[in-house]
């Protein structure tokens, strides 16, 4: 009960950002005429200015390959900068990716995030995660919940992880996920806090332990409201590795962050990020956080599973010249 397999996310709908802002508006034109280059000649200034809805469009444009040749990376760096910002499109698009990439730690914290906001995919994958306890406390009620709501949401995928997981949660467990997902409809948006933390190992009734609740391929979220975007062709996934005998070690999320410097104005904590991401090869897969308190922007990358873990990080940081501390949170 420690993997999530064979999960592969296929984001095939495109949503643009249309702000007042007349060149972003401009580009959105372009792209809806099918003149992909145009609409990037219009954002990439823009993006890189430090404008968010034009760095989310960027990330659109990368993870579909229009105007741009396709690149999961690109889009998730422009994803991520969007994010820092507040974009919460970009965050939850960023999460996916993230998992997409195979990099499910670091994807967690922002599944969990637009799982809370309503978004189908990510209750089915952080669902999942919490079902078989994998990066994640293991949390039998709340993961009832994630996948009733992404069921209602018509998951098709998570109609069959609902009739696996009536295997082993108890009445009284199924009731109050039932009591939950209500909650979660109704404060859809909100952060919620996680529900008391369930460790079984064992279903109701001395039954055997379940076996992981397997995540399989996940459809688009469709917007109706938007012109229909051009479609992604995704290749068979690769076979699975082998599973190892023994299991793999619970990584705490989000228990440390390095900081990578103090300033007195925001746009200085911001700049210092872009300059190292492109000189430390790996940063940009974190998370980047402003902290501000008194007056001081104090710039952090996150999360880290340990010490040691936060300690590497910042070896290879102050390589490239730059001053690093580990933190815990």
């Amino acid at each position: 009960m420690n993997t999530i397999h064979g999960a592969l996310i296929a984001i095939a709908t495109l949503s643009l950002s249309q702000p007042l802002l007349a060149d972003v508006k401009l580009g959105v034109d372009a792209w809806q005429q099918g003149d992909y280059a145009k609409a990037i000649a219009e954002w990439r200034p823009l993006a890189e200015a430090g404008d968010p809805d034009a760095q989310f469009n960027m990330g659109q444009a990368y993870k579909l390959g229009r105007g741009v040749s396709p690149d999961l990376t690109a889009a998730i760096q422009w994803y991520r900068k969007a994010a820092a910002q507040g974009h919460m499109r970009a965050e939850d698009n960023l999460g996916l990716c993230l998992f997409q990439q195979g990099d499910r730690a670091a994807a967690m914290p922002y599944l969990e995030r637009a799982a809370a906001r309503g978004d189908s995919r990510a209750q089915y994958i952080f669902g999942t995660a919490l079902f078989n306890g994998d990066l994640v406390e293991k949390d039998w009620v709340r993961a009832y919940a994630l996948m009733t709501r992404a069921s209602a949401a018509g998951l098709s995928q998570a109609n069959t992880s609902l009739q696996q997981m009536n295997k082993y949660i108890s009445s009284d467990q199924r009731e109050q996920a039932k009591t939950l997902a209500a909650q979660m409809e109704r404060d859809k948006g909100v952060q919620l806090a996680s529900a008391p933390a369930r460790t079984e190992s064992a279903g109701p009734a001395g039954r055997p332990a379940p076996s992981p609740i397997r995540a399989a391929r996940i459809p688009p979220t469709h917007t109706p409201e938007r012109a229909e975007a051009p479609k992604v062709k995704t290749s068979p996934p690769p076979q699975p590795a082998p599973t190892p005998t023994a299991a793999p070690a619970r990584v705490p999320v989000g228990a440390w962050r390095v900081q990578l410097g103090a300033f007195s104005a925001d746009t200085r904590a911001r700049a210092m990020w872009t300059q190292l991401t492109g000189k430390v090869r790996g940063l940009s897969s974190y998370q980047s956080y402003f902290v501000k308190a008194d007056g001081i922007t104090r710039l952090q990358a996150g999360p880290l599973g340990s010490s040691a873990d936060a300690m590497r990080l910042c070896a290879q940081i102050r390589s490239a010249g730059a001053d690093c501390l580990p933190k815990k949170n």
